[in-house]
């Protein structure tokens, strides 16, 4: 086999990165940049889209001249990149008109209860992109920027406007403005994207005022979305061929690629996501429909469950508490607690997500006794992740009536053993752990060598191997512990439980 490598670029909240992969899909080198968090007196969240490609272009150098590989034999790009974080920028010029809004960023809520005042419209979105009308999304974000960048009106009557989410932004850059296009991933976490007849749609766009002729130009996940030199580094450009939402790039570098298939990714908070297959399920429990990709011609769904505050609960512990100096200590504690205490934490502390959605509420702790101590409360924090993500399962199961028998999942916190066999124990399913944590980027990588015909999908999946957890606590003991995890929650919301 001729060696070749593939450019990874991931994207992400707090900064970038960039990831060589070699002709066997390993991982040869990786570089990060951070850029800055720009939070207002508000709380508003935004970043700078310009520091964000000056990042992108200076990791991917930084990692050829790391490796020392020779840079003719890059052969092709995939980038995965932060979902809904939104960007509007002059299509004359190629410069934002002002910062990106970041998806956290919750300065559009007003202009969402106006417009889902109606409720007619509330359904009207939901029916046709399968999420909830929230300021989360790109539709509400685009409206506010329209409502209050300088001179937008003179933008959309003139047709240089444009508006997308990181992914169209860097094609944008990457190909000096040749290429306005997003995939299908993306497009379909905007609120302004029918899921079903997998199009921008018309009455969405009217409902938030955005300008169709401003939006990207929507692409199969695995196409060639532009060429690129990285601003003349490489002596010819290279094809962008494969571009993923960070959690649907997990998704696919897990290889969960047929319905059932299911990943949880543990950060901050957490995104469960199931493969549905080729039809969309609407959720009646509490999660969101999306599309997974476009690939081979194919789309494929997924249910999804956002959490808030899983690895989170860690650094609270250990910053707000003093319980703990670092994250590694929580797995050894956890360990050593009484098993039998019947602590529980509800990490609600800026309301409650999937599937709940309940943002009224507030963090409890609830069930010490009086020999609850400091060992007891870590094991409660570790294990309310465990339970969160249980709860998203146990509706993705009430959804699709799917058969779940083991989930992939990749994050920092995958590295508590104690967490992870409680999670397997508490799903009673086996968890699958990569021994690579890129996996959004490695999704990324993995979709455009397959799509330029460079990787062998059959094979290329075996440079990834797994360590998996299996259920080995005894049915009478999980039934008590979910009990009492479903009797806090019920507590905190204030009802009796069924």
């Amino acid at each position: 086999m001729s060696t070749f490598y593939i450019l990874g670029v991931d994207q992400s909240t707090q900064g970038t990165k960039a990831v060589l992969f070699d002709e066997r899909g390993k991982i040869i080198g990786r570089c990060d940049r951070p850029h800055r968090q720009i939070v207002n007196e508000k709380s508003w969240v935004s970043h700078d889209p310009e520091e964000i490609y000056r990042n992108v272009v200076a990791v991917c150098k930084a990692v050829v001249e790391k490796t020392g590989i020779d840079r003719k034999k890059i052969v092709c790009m995939g980038i995965d990149n932060q979902r809904e974080t939104t960007v509007c920028w002059d299509k004359k010029t190629g410069r934002p008109v002002g910062d990106a809004i970041v998806w956290q960023c919750n300065r559009a809520k007003n202009l969402c209860d106006r417009i889902g005042a109606d409720p007619s419209v509330t359904e009207a979105v939901y029916s046709k992109t399968g999420l909830k009308l929230s300021p989360y999304y790109p539709a509400a974000k685009m409206a506010w920027m329209i409502e209050n960048f300088p001179d937008m009106k003179d933008k959309i009557q003139n047709h240089t406007l444009a508006l997308g989410t990181v992914d169209s932004w860097l094609i944008y850059k990457l190909t000096h403005g040749a290429s306005f296009k997003t995939d299908y991933s993306n497009a379909s976490r905007t609120q302004l994207f029918h899921i079903g007849n997998l199009a921008w749609d018309e009455e969405l766009c009217g409902i938030f005022h955005i300008p169709m002729d401003a939006l990207p130009e929507v692409c199969d996940s695995d196409s060639v979305f532009g060429h690129t030199d990285l601003e003349g580094y490489l002596e010819a450009p290279i094809p962008v061929c494969g571009v993923l939402g960070d959690s649907h790039g997990a998704l696919f570098g897990h290889h969960c690629l047929n319905e059932g298939d299911i990943k949880a990714t543990y950060g901050t908070g957490s995104s469960v996501m199931l493969n549905t297959g080729f039809e969309p399920f609407f959720s009646k429990h509490g999660l969101s429909t999306s599309l997974a990709w476009k690939v081979k011609g194919k789309v494929s769904y997924v249910l999804e469950g956002n959490i808030n505050y899983t690895g989170a609960v860690i650094s609270w512990l250990k910053d707000e508490l003093g319980l703990i100096q670092s994250a590694s200590e929580t797995s050894g504690l956890a360990s050593e607690a009484d098993e039998h205490d019947q602590t529980y934490i509800i990490p609600a502390f800026s309301g409650l997500g999937a599937p709940w959605w309940r943002h009224d509420t507030r963090a409890l702790i609830t069930g010490m006794s009086r020999t609850t101590g400091r060992k007891e409360i870590v094991k409660a924090g570790c294990e309310c992740a465990a339970y969160q993500i249980n709860d998203v399962i146990e509706a993705m199961r009430k959804d699709t009536g799917l058969n779940i028998p083991q989930m992939c999942v990749d994050g920092g916190p995958t590295r508590d053993q104690y967490l992870m066999q409680f999670q397997s124990d508490i799903t009673e399913i086996d968890i699958k752990i990569p021994d690579a944590e890129e996996l959004s980027v490695i999704g990324a990588a993995y979709l455009a060598g397959i799509s330029s015909g460079l990787y062998d999908e059959s094979r290329i999946y075996e440079a990834i191997s797994y360590h998996i957890y299996r259920p080995r606590m005894n049915g009478n003991i999980r039934a008590e512990k979910v009990s009492g995890w479903n009797q806090a929650i019920n507590m905190l919301l204030g009802s009796k439980e069924e």
